[in-house]
């Protein structure tokens, strides 16, 4: 029987998710230059290794949300520490001064590929979890105070 994912275990299943993608040696990414495909790619993977592990209410491209129920309400970024993310989840003045309503769990990876071989490692450098109480804009609020 599956555990219940929780945000405790929901952080755990990240970083093992991050420590076993570390060293693998991946055929679908290699040559992909894509950052958002990559990213597509990873995120995807992940949700897999968290139903493979955890029960869990599903997100939809319609909710907006990758973990959408109440106790978890996350959704999954992942970037390239080569290309970071650029664009502002924030849809209007309330969002950006107060936060998003929702957390967030970020993968930061390094793409390496390797010709030889015909595969590509994502080294995931960072694997950070920031609660809906702290994804406001840093500098609007530091303005305000």
């Amino acid at each position: 029987m599956k555990k219940k994912l929780t945000i405790k275990t929901l952080k755990k299943a990240a970083q093992d998710f991050c420590d076993k993608e570390s060293t693998y040696s991946n055929k679908d990414l290699y040559g992909v230059t894509d950052g958002k495909a990559v990213g597509t790619y990873i995120e995807h993977k992940f949700q897999k290794y968290l139903d493979e592990n955890y029960e869990y209410e599903k997100g939809s491209s319609a909710k907006g949300i990758d973990l959408p129920s109440d106790d978890i309400l996350t959704d999954i970024k992942v970037t390239s520490i080569k290309q970071p993310q650029s664009s502002c989840p924030f849809k209007d003045a309330k969002q950006k001064t107060f936060g998003l309503g929702y957390n967030i769990l970020v993968f930061v990876y390094e793409k390496t590929d390797d010709p030889e071989r015909g595969t590509a490692i994502l080294d995931f450098l960072s694997c950070s979890f920031l609660e809906k109480s702290r994804t406001a804009d840093y500098t609007t609020t530091y303005r305000i105070r």
